[in-house]
C-alpha cells in the first residue's frame, strides 16, 4: 500500500484587501455570521489528510485572527511580507523543520474551499509535483492596448482561471521561493507564475466555481445573498427562566453585572436573560434544553458565568451550517431598572454571539406588583430566537 503523502497547508492572510471597500482586512469581515477566514481555513484544519496548517498574518492582525479562529487547530502564525510572495515565502520556511512532502497554498480571500477541491489538490501534487486548480473562461476575452482599443481576441478554450490551493512538492516550491528572493525577484502574483520562471512544468486540475475570490463589494453582497439563499429552513425558539433571590450584592443579567441589594439563588451565576436565550437557540434547534447540557447536578457548572453557555448555544448553531437572524430576550422585574442598561445588555450579547447589534433585542416590563417579581422575590425572563438553517431534507 503506497503511503499517503505528509501535506501542510499555507493560508496566506496578511493583505489588506482595499479592493473590497470599507470594513477592515476583507479577510476578517463576515459572511453569513462567520469571518471570512474561518470559513477559508476550517476545511483544512479538519482535513485529516493535512498535518499542519500554517497561517501567515499581518502582526497587526493578530486579536481578529485569534477571535475568529478560536477552537480550531493550526500552527503558530508567522508575520508576511510587504507582497503575497514574500508572505507565502515566510510560511515555507516556517514549515521547513516539519518537512512536509506536499504544500498546499491557499488564499484567505477565498472561503468556499472544499474537501473534495483539498483532495484534488494533493493527488494533483502527487502526480506532478506541481499544479493548481483551474476553471474554464466561458466569456471572451479581449486583448486591448494603453488605449483601450483591441488588439486581439484569445481562443478562450485554451483559457483558465487560476485558483487556490495552489499545490506543491515542498522541496521544490521551497527551493524556488529561495532562489526567486536571492535573485530579487519578488512581482509574481502567485505560485504557480513563480514555478513556471523556476523552471518547473505546472499542470492543472479541476477546480471550482464556488471557489472564486472575494475582491470587491460587489462580490461580498452576491456571496452573501448566495448564502441567505441558501439557508432555507428558518427555526424559532423560546425560552424561559427565572431565579429567585438571595444574598448578594449584584445580579448578572444579559451578561452585564449589575450592582443591586440582592444576588440571585442559582446553580451558576443565574443569569435569567442568558439563559433564557439558550433555551431559545437550543429550541429552534431541537436540541434539548440548557439544564440537559448543563444539568445543575454536576458540580462543573457551579458558579460558572453564563456567557459559557450562551456561546455553546451559538457554536451548535454554526456547526449546523446555520445563522442567527434575530435574538431578542423580555426581562420582568420590578428592579432593578433596565432602560438605563438595555444598550449595554445589548452590546454584551452581540459581544458573546458574534451577532450584529441590530439583530439583537432587550426589553423589560413590571408585572405591575402581581405574583413573585411583583414581590421582588425574583427576576423572570423569556425570550425568542430565530435561526436560519441549510435545509437537510
Amino acid at each position: 500500500m503506497t503511503e499517503s503523502p505528509k501535506t501542510a497547508a499555507i493560508i496566506v492572510a496578511a493583505g489588506r484587501g482595499l479592493r473590497a471597500g470599507s470594513g477592515g482586512p476583507k479577510q476578517y469581515r463576515t459572511l453569513a455570521g462567520r469571518t471570512v477566514i474561518s470559513r477559508a481555513m476550517q476545511p483544512f484544519c479538519e482535513n485529516n489528510e493535512v498535518f499542519a496548517v500554517q497561517p501567515v498574518l499581518n502582526p497587526d492582525d493578530i486579536a481578529m485572527f485569534n477571535d475568529a479562529m478560536r477552537g480550531m487547530q493550526y500552527q503558530s502564525p508567522v508575520d508576511g511580507g510587504a507582497t503575497r510572495q514574500a508572505s507565502v515565502h515566510a510560511g515555507l520556511e516556517a514549515l521547513a523543520d516539519h518537512a512536509p512532502d506536499i504544500v498546499l497554498i491557499h488564499d484567505a480571500a477565498r472561503p468556499f474551499v472544499t474537501p473534495a477541491l483539498i483532495a484534488r489538490a494533493i493527488k494533483a501534487a502527487g502526480h506532478t509535483g506541481a499544479a493548481v486548480p483551474a476553471v474554464p473562461v466561458t466569456d471572451t476575452i479581449k486583448q486591448v492596448s494603453d488605449a483601450g482599443h483591441v488588439e486581439a481576441t484569445p481562443d478562450r478554450a485554451r483559457l483558465r482561471i487560476a485558483q487556490t490551493p495552489q499545490a506543491f512538492r515542498f522541496d521544490v516550491i521551497l527551493e524556488a521561493h529561495r532562489r526567486a528572493a536571492r535573485e530579487g525577484r519578488g512581482d509574481f502574483t502567485d505560485d504557480a507564475a513563480l514555478a513556471e520562471w523556476a523552471g518547473l512544468t505546472v499542470a492543472t486540475f479541476e477546480g471550482d466555481v464556488i471557489n472564486m475570490k472575494l475582491t470587491t463589494p460587489e462580490d461580498f453582497v452576491r456571496e452573501e445573498a448566495r448564502l441567505a439563499a441558501a439557508l432555507g429552513d428558518i427555526r424559532m425558539g423560546t425560552g424561559y427562566d427565572v431565579h429567585a433571590f438571595g444574598d448578594g450584592d449584584h445580579l448578572m443579567i444579559c451578561g452585564v453585572r449589575v450592582p443591586h441589594s440582592r444576588g440571585f439563588l442559582a446553580h451558576s451565576d443565574g443569569d435569567v436573560g442568558l439563559h433564557a436565550l439558550v433555551d431559545a437557540i437550543l429550541g429552534a434547534l431541537a436540541d434539548g434544553d440548557i439544564g440537559s447540557h448543563f444539568p445543575p447536578s454536576d458540580d462543573k457548572w457551579k458558579g460558572a458565568a453564563s456567557d459559557k453557555f450562551l456561546k455553546y448555544a451559538i457554536d451548535r448553531v454554526t456547526a449546523r451550517g446555520g445563522r442567527i437572524a434575530n435574538l431578542e430576550v423580555t426581562l420582568i422585574c420590578e428592579r432593578p431598572k433596565i432602560g438605563p442598561l438595555r444598550d449595554a445588555m445589548r452590546e454584551r450579547i452581540a459581544e458573546i454571539t458574534g451577532v450584529a447589534l441590530s439583530r439583537i433585542a432587550v426589553k423589560a416590563t413590571t408585572s405591575e406588583r402581581l405574583g413573585f417579581t411583583g414581590r421582588e422575590e425574583g427576576i423572570a425572563a423569556t425570550a425568542a430566537a430565530t435561526i436560519r438553517l441549510p435545509w437537510t431534507d
